[in-house]
């Protein structure tokens, strides 16, 4: 099998994996679409970003919640899918045994200083998480409370901004949207 084929089948086993950890979680807005939904856009977005030439990048963003919101290990991310897949999910996941605000200040944080990989799929992240938002609020979620993770997010991605400026064009687009909406 040759380079290219073995990308195409780590790319599918990725999706496969993050489907089959992720197979009961929906999204939090009222239509409470699929969850691996976000985690698509979020690798599409993270795969043009990188001109589709890192498939490192689109694996690890497909899978950038799995550690997070699973049973999945770091090590077990590492003997699939490789060193550098997982190092990029380590750079984007947060440490659920914090509490939530300590969560979200040291993603504002550690956002300026993650690798310019890993801050793009930081703002693919917020870019689709801002979509989700725009087009499906939780219940129960007020203006106020949509704005203020809008604010939020935006001092996450500012500092990945230089990342990519497309990345950025289409974040500064969803929090319009979400803010307009």
């Amino acid at each position: 099998m040759n380079q290219s084929n073995q990308v195409v089948v780590k790319l599918a086993q990725a999706y496969h994996f993050a489907a089959s950890r992720h197979v009961d979680h929906r999204r939090k807005g009222e239509s409470a679409e699929p969850y691996m939904n976000h985690l698509t856009e979020v690798a599409e977005l993270a795969a043009a970003a990188s001109g589709g030439n890192d498939p490192a990048i689109v694996i690890a963003a497909v899978l950038h919640d799995t550690v997070e919101d699973t049973a999945t290990t770091f090590a077990e991310l590492e003997q699939r899918f490789g060193a550098d897949v997982v190092g990029l999910v380590a750079e984007v996941t947060d440490d659920k045994s914090l509490p939530k605000q300590v969560r979200k200040d040291l993603q504002v944080e550690h956002a300026a200083h993650a690798s310019p990989r890993a801050q793009i799929i930081k703002m693919a992240d917020k870019i689709s998480n801002l979509r989700s938002l725009a087009a499906s609020p939780p219940a129960g979620w007020s203006d106020q409370r949509i704005a203020e993770y809008g604010a939020w997010a935006a001092r996450v991605v500012d500092p990945c901004k230089g990342a990519s400026t497309e990345l950025a064009r289409l974040f500064e687009i969803a929090l319009a949207d979400l803010t307009t909406g």
